[in-house]
């Protein structure tokens, strides 16, 4: 595997049907409403078939490190309820596969991306900062998520009153200068590592 590519498994769990579930996740041009802290922006390119195949949405995404992505997912097969896989392209390219399985009252929902960066700045510093990276985008998927679990709430809400008092979900991060310290300190760590090597 080369130092750019990246295969994230991501666990969630909810009380909630997977057809519930599976009704917020199919709807990808709806991300930045209920997942704003990762989707700034979600634009439909093509509708797809009856089951969503072939669906291509432009994506516009960041975690809490200052920097953001942008890309394209196509849909590539649809098993609903039961989740659906997709393919990447732009600033990453690989496939992720959204899996949902019922647990009585739960449901069990899990993502695995496997992607390669492709953003000129995280392919050259992925061999230094691919754990920091790695932790932008566990930072991601938990913020998934809360917002998955406050968007079933709202849903389910009977009236407007009650949709207004569930919590609104996390916003974007300002992260910068956090950022900007750790990857200070993991380069000077790289670079001491190395003159010990040699």
């Amino acid at each position: 595997m080369a130092s750019h590519d990246y295969l994230f498994r991501t666990h969630w769990r909810v009380r909630a049907s997977p057809e519930e579930v599976a009704d917020v996740l199919k709807d990808a041009a709806a991300l930045p409403k209920w997942w704003p802290a990762v989707y700034l922006s979600a634009d439909e390119i093509e509708s797809g078939d009856e089951n969503g195949v072939g669906k291509v949405v432009e994506l516009h995404t960041r975690g809490w490190l200052p920097y953001t992505l942008r890309w394209s997912l196509r849909v590539t097969e649809s098993f609903y309820p039961k989740g659906f896989a997709i393919a990447a392209t732009g600033d990453f390219d690989g496939t992720g596969r959204w899996t949902i399985e019922p647990d009585g009252p739960w449901t069990d929902v899990f993502y695995d991306w496997k992607i390669r960066a492709e953003k000129p700045f995280l392919r050259r510093l992925s061999w230094l900062l691919k754990p920091v990276f790695a932790a932008n985008h566990r930072w991601s998927m938990a913020r998934g998520l809360e917002s998955l679990r406050l968007e079933l709430k709202r849903q389910r809400a009977g009236t407007a009153a009650a949709r207004d008092r569930v919590a609104a979900p996390p916003r974007p991060a300002r992260s910068a200068a956090l950022f900007v310290a750790v990857a200070a300190a993991s380069l000077l760590a790289g670079l001491v590592y190395r003159r010990a090597r040699r």
